[in-house]
């Protein structure tokens, strides 16, 4: 008989070490909790992974769009550089109709006038007035021929510049 309440001591012992209906249902909200924290987690990092990588996605975008924009910006430097070298700009203006201006008179703020002006002769000349230093260089024979040029007036036989009668504008 003795070994009787020895089992009961076990059975009890036993009956406490195994769950029971009430113990499980305890435990069934912190499983739970923790299944919906874990699935949460790896579901807010599926969406930070996606909003990454959709970032990536677009800056390199961003990056192939800034590299063809320099592209074409420095293309276009290119172009404006071509249009404004000496020889460009003289052969326009040729195209023009525009020809080298003669000598310069200078008006002075009190009327006076500097100088004897002299009207732009037109040249049918084919040599450029302007050109830049390559040109020159790859352009010019050993001994270059004289350029025609305009007849330059000399200091001596020039007329007295006509300061005697200050020219005046309307409205001064």
């Amino acid at each position: 008989m003795s070994r009787k309440p020895e089992l009961r001591g076990r059975a009890a012992r036993l009956a406490r070490l195994l769950p029971t209906a009430s113990g499980q249902a305890a435990r069934t909200p912190f499983v739970l909790l923790v299944v919906l924290l874990l699935g949460g987690g790896l579901i807010g990092l599926l969406v930070l992974n996606s909003a990454l990588s959709e970032g990536s996605f677009r800056l390199d975008d961003l990056k192939e769009d800034t590299k063809s924009l320099t592209d074409e910006e420095q293309a276009l430097q290119r172009d404006v550089d071509a249009y404004a070298a000496p020889e460009a700009l003289q052969r326009r203006a040729r195209e023009l109709g525009m020809v080298p201006g003669g000598d310069p008179a200078f008006l002075y703020p009190d009327g006076t006038v500097k100088g004897v002006p002299s009207p732009a002769a037109r040249q049918s000349s084919t040599v450029p007035l302007v050109l830049a230093p390559e040109v020159l260089g790859a352009r010019l024979p050993a001994s270059p021929a004289p350029l025609p040029s305009a007849p330059v007036p000399d200091a001596a036989s020039a007329p007295p510049p006509q300061t005697s009668q200050p020219v005046t504008t309307p409205g001064r």
